[in-house]
């Protein structure tokens, strides 16, 4: 089973490796290429133009090619989480909070787009708190009032009944923190005081800590250009 590459970072065999664990099956190799393509291209450049076109670039073939996209999926997933984590024997532990609480709205099972925005967190010197997928509102809310972060990001891939309207009352409750929805589920605007995030530099840029300016987090003029979007999987949406 054969793709064609799209532009991407990296070099062909490069890439020809990431498939080729991937078509074995072999998720921790995947997450073993994904952390040294972070270590060389950053966080932000490898979801962008190496895990996305990877992804979507899955053949359509059945069994095989769903088994092939899931072994894929949770090695980039365990690749960004490595860095996310810090790497132990470069002496980079993990690192606080720092009030950023990241997390997928509630019916939302995809994540991998958050794994990357905690990676690039990490990269930036700034720690995090990543609660997965499907998260009530309920819960989540319970989180806010015991974290206290500074920002909160929720993701949605998909569109779902009343996400709209508990993001802006998420937001309303607790105007202390800045509440934002990432992803293609939420419509062009969410309601005040909630805000919409369309790309991975808006969302470092959200995450600085208050008072931050606006050059501190690192990273560069490029990520302008990185959309903060999904990958189509095939898998039917909630």
């Amino acid at each position: 089973m054969r793709t064609e590459w799209p532009a991407m970072v990296g070099d062909e065999p490069d890439r020809e490796r990431l498939w080729a664990a991937a078509e074995d099956l072999d998720s921790y190799r995947v997450a073993e290429l994904i952390g040294a393509a972070v270590a060389r291209w950053g966080a932000p450049a490898v979801w962008e133009r190496l895990c996305r076109p990877l992804l979507t670039g899955v053949p359509d073939g059945g069994a095989e090619s769903v088994a092939v996209e899931h072994a894929l999926s949770e090695g980039v997933r365990a690749g960004f989480d490595r860095v996310a984590r810090g790497d132990p024997d470069r002496g980079a532990g993990g690192l606080p909070s720092q009030g950023i609480l990241l997390t997928a709205a509630e019916h939302e099972g995809h994540t991998l787009a958050l794994h990357a925005l905690a990676a690039a967190l990490r990269e930036r010197g700034h720690g995090n708190l990543l609660l997965g997928a499907q998260l009530p509102w309920t819960a989540l809310a319970d989180a806010v009032r015991r974290v206290r972060p500074h920002t909160v990001v929720v993701w949605s891939h998909g569109r779902h009944a009343g996400a709209t309207r508990q993001l802006g009352s998420l937001a309303g409750a607790y105007r202390w923190a800045r509440v934002f929805g990432a992803g293609p589920g939420w419509p062009t605007s969410v309601p005040a005081p909630a805000g919409r995030l369309r790309s991975l530099a808006a969302a470092l840029a959200a995450c600085r800590p208050p008072g931050a300016e606006a050059g501190s987090g690192g990273g560069s003029c490029d990520e302008d250009h990185i959309r903060y979007e999904t990958v189509p999987y095939r898998q039917a949406e909630p």
